[in-house]
């Protein structure tokens, strides 16, 4: 299917990138003991308080899922009810009790790992809050919530009294992680409408407009490479700049499957087509990438013919992952594109991939996950991301969910790898661009959108 421009349609040469800024030490670093080793590479933002936040190993939804059952079943045989009873208090009891459960757990719970030593200051020391009532209610070691923070610096309540990562990186020591009642507001409203929904009109009202927002608004940040996942270290003994890493990943990616000139490649969710374009030219591949955002295509088709590959041999399509041909293909790869699947169909997006691979065919899958541990640090991230910059993206779950999915899918799995520091250098490179860019990000899209994104960029720091 074919791509009308529209607006927003920039292509690689209307673009004028900004070399990445160099890293500018921390203000905030007095050098204490915290109690743990720290790292010391120059590739990542090494961080100065590797705390874990509150949470808990053994959390069961095992025990949710009984409150959930067993409350309106007691409710029913109190007023002498029978099954329908029991149905009609599960619906009105179901979101209070789910509200109780997470908004206590998250206010009460302890810290996962109690060895990092907090420096304890007051939460002036990092924030300067606008308003005089803020002011008052978040003073000392009266902590404000991670989600309402992120909330007021998005709408210009709250500054950073310096660089937003050097304080982010200190969270632990003025922020609590407990649920607010907007978060639950959001849960019920949208989050839990988008699990459950996951149609194709559903997902083009919400992915399309994200992607399509603009090629110079993600060039701002993502670099030359115009790619939106993680990349690769292969040096730690030196700064590898935003284009090794990614130039990294795209190596490890066609390595991992073995590619060979003449195959057939299918890269599912193929963003601004950066890995159809590597695979062309390196290895001489026959690729074929699939996004659902037309300023995608147009940009990836562009720099495939400017580096002198056919229409016959690569092409960037535009189309929903469900109306892919069903063809086969020596190799699929999908990187990051699971998120907007969905958590309950995944299992059935792999099991279409399966059918269009050659027998003797491999997959790459890459994902991004959350800890097995219950931890509200990364709740509050994942919400954060659906609601702000990922619309739908729900599939972000434990690893070993994904391995089942893919088991139960047909696949046999060859080898796993975990690419969190990867993906934490990826974010430091991401957010200086970011900050390279203020000025014009501003002008273009406003101090609102700015703010919005530039957090972004910390809140998938929990990776490292």
């Amino acid at each position: 299917m074919g791509a009308k421009p529209i607006a927003g349609a920039e292509l690689q040469s209307d673009v004028k990138y900004v070399p990445t800024p160099p890293a500018q030490p921390s203000k905030f670093d007095l050098g204490e003991d915290v109690g743990v080793p720290l790292t010391n590479s120059p590739t990542i933002n090494n961080p100065p308080l590797p705390a874990d936040g509150p949470g808990y190993e053994g959390f069961s939804n095992y025990l949710l899922g009984a409150l959930l059952v067993g409350v309106p079943w007691y409710l029913a045989r109190k007023v002498g009810g029978g099954f329908k009873t029991t149905v009609f208090f599960g619906l009105i009891t179901f979101f209070p009790i789910l509200i109780a459960v997470w908004f206590v757990s998250s206010a009460y719970s302890p810290r996962m790992n109690e060895k990092v030593k907090l420096p304890g200051r007051p939460v002036e020391h990092y924030l300067t809050f606008k308003k005089q009532e803020d002011k008052l209610k978040y003073s000392g070691r009266n902590k404000i919530s991670m989600a309402a923070l992120a909330e007021m610096y998005i709408d210009g309540a709250v500054d950073f009294n310096g660089d937003v990562l050097d304080i982010l990186e200190y969270r632990h020591d003025w922020a609590h992680f407990g649920f607010t009642w907007d978060l639950f507001k959001f849960i019920i409203m949208g989050f839990f409408r988008d699990i459950v929904m996951h149609t194709k009109a559903h997902d083009e009202s919400q992915i399309k407009p994200t992607y399509d927002t603009g090629n110079e608004h993600y060039a701002f940040f993502l670099g030359p490479r115009m790619i939106y996942t993680s990349g690769v270290i292969s040096d730690t003994t030196r700064e590898e700049s935003l284009e090794e890493l990614q130039d990294n990943k795209m190596s490890v990616v066609c390595e991992k499957i073995e590619l060979k000139e003449g195959e057939t490649m299918l890269d599912i969710g193929c963003g601004w087509g950066t890995l159809a374009r590597f695979a062309s030219v390196n290895y001489g591949a026959k690729v074929t990438g699939v996004t659902i955002a037309e300023n995608q295509v147009l940009w990836g088709n562009d720099r495939l013919r400017n580096a002198g590959i056919p229409e016959s041999q690569s092409k960037i399509l535009c189309m929903d992952y469900r109306d892919i041909e069903n063809k086969k293909y020596n190799k699929i790869t999908q990187l990051e594109m699971g998120e907007h699947v969905g958590i309950f169909k995944l299992t059935t997006f792999f099991r279409q991939c399966y059918d269009m691979l050659e027998d003797d065919g491999i997959m790459y899958v890459q994902l991004s996950g959350l800890r097995q541990a219950w931890q509200y640090d990364d709740f509050i991230w994942g919400l954060y991301l659906n609601k702000y910059i990922f619309p739908g993206a729900d599939a972000s779950t434990p690893l070993w969910n994904y391995i089942r999915s893919l088991e139960m899918a047909g696949f046999e799995c060859k080898s796993v790898d975990t690419v969190g520091v990867h993906y934490s250098g990826t974010l430091w490179r991401w957010y200086r661009n970011w900050l390279g860019n203020q000025e014009t990000v501003e002008a273009k899209f406003g101090v609102r959108w700015y703010r919005v994104s530039f957090i972004f960029s910390f809140f998938l720091y929990p990776v490292d």
